[in-house]
């Protein structure tokens, strides 16, 4: 498989090293590689459903096999010492979910900074059920003017790969509606746990999906 090393975590031959490992890891574990959509250099990813401590394993996997360097945010507590150092060599950007506003900025700020960042944002926030993805995903990339990038694990076929990218129209219901399109054939490790695909601001504006 191709794939796409630029900006990757390690460079020369170790990179093809590891991505020949993350692809061996992936298929000894029964998971295809979906190569029809190919990743984008600068864009907003998100990685849904998540239902199971597995999808974190497994979006450095599918990223490994891919060959390319994700930023990835997670809550701040994860990255004590003596871990925290390698977290963020791995990518990782702790985040205080208590500040939405000034995170989007800050990941507005880096999108400005450094043109090839492809940042992973959890849009549901939790493994457990809820009823609407954070938004913050949302604001970031329309503030920020990249795609949102959606990515699957679906568990029924044990298949991963990048959808096609969404550009931000400004128009949410229509934005969310490719989204949900495109996530309704995939199921998570525990699709009981899979919450609505819909924003609060949705609701704010009279819509709910039927």
């Amino acid at each position: 498989m191709k794939g796409s090393f630029d900006n990757a975590p390690f460079k020369g031959y170790i990179v093809y090293l590891f991505k020949l490992l993350c692809e061996i890891a992936l298929k000894s574990l029964g998971w295809k590689i979906d190569t029809t959509n190919p990743p984008l250099k600068r864009c907003i990813i998100i990685a849904a459903p998540h239902t199971s401590n597995w999808d974190f394993l497994m979006m450095f996997l599918f990223a490994g096999a891919f060959g390319l360097k994700i930023n990835w945010m997670a809550k701040s507590s994860i990255f004590k010492e003596p871990f925290g150092f390698i977290l963020r060599k791995m990518g990782g950007i702790p985040v205080d979910r208590r500040q939405k506003n000034e995170l989007v900025q800050d990941m507005v700020a880096l999108f400005q900074s450094d043109y090839m960042v492809r940042l992973v944002v959890p849009v549901e926030g939790t493994r457990a059920y809820a009823q609407y993805w954070k938004s913050g995903f949302y604001h970031i990339a329309k503030e920020a003017n990249v795609p949102i990038l959606p990515t699957f694990l679906d568990y029924s076929e044990k298949r991963g790969g990048f959808g096609t990218a969404v550009n931000i129209t400004g128009d949410l219901k229509a934005d969310m509606q490719s989204l949900r399109d495109f996530y309704a054939p995939y199921k998570g490790k525990f699709p009981a746990l899979s919450g609505p695909i819909r924003l609060r601001e949705e609701k704010d504006l009279n819509f709910e999906r039927k």
